[in-house]
């Protein structure tokens, strides 16, 4: 069971929030946060309900304002507790265009930069097999971030993303 504390101000400061499972409001709990704690488990953090907007991805560790987490605001809305696998058991399928058209490139690890490794950066749709990823707007793992669980993404907008660049792709891992 994992264990997370939402803090309203900064350096785990103000008002605080411990959740322990997955919750699509947390608007109840806190009208800001400004730094979070994660004791135990790997999380998913989002800045608006529903688990929507911008995506955050938190280990365990100590994150003391949002820029931390590489957060754009101080607002965090929803969250869920991600279940790891083991290393060798990722698989996913991305294609360069919509409904699983066109080239298809399969990674089973890390992808420090898309574009590097197969020329191209836009991926329109992608099929998770085993495993849980995290796609990144930018190379070396930066930017916005988007959580893909096995299943088929037929477009990009369906990871929650406006477009279809993707600059980096990590597994989760133990």
């Amino acid at each position: 069971m994992g264990k997370i504390i939402f803090y309203e101000d900064r350096n785990f400061q103000g008002r605080s929030y411990e959740c322990s499972s997955e919750c699509s409001d947390l608007h109840s709990h806190f009208s800001r946060c400004n730094s979070i704690r994660v004791d135990s488990g790997d999380w998913m953090v989002y800045e608006r309900p529903n688990y929507m907007g911008y995506q955050y991805f938190l280990r365990k560790g100590d994150y003391t304002d949002y820029q931390r987490w590489m957060g754009f605001n101080d607002c965090v809305r929803s969250c869920q507790m991600i279940s790891t696998v083991r290393l060798s058991s990722h698989r996913l399928m991305i294609y360069e265009r919509p409904e699983f058209g066109g080239q298809m490139m399969e990674l089973s690890d890390d992808c420090p930069s898309v574009y590097e490794r197969f020329h191209f950066n836009d991926i329109y749709s992608c099929n998770v097999r085993d495993g849980s990823w995290i796609f990144y707007e930018h190379p070396n793992y930066t930017g916005r971030q988007y959580l893909l669980r096995p299943g088929e993404y037929r477009r990009f907008n369906e990871w929650g993303s406006m477009n279809p660049r993707v600059g980096s792709i990590r597994r989760i891992t133990m």
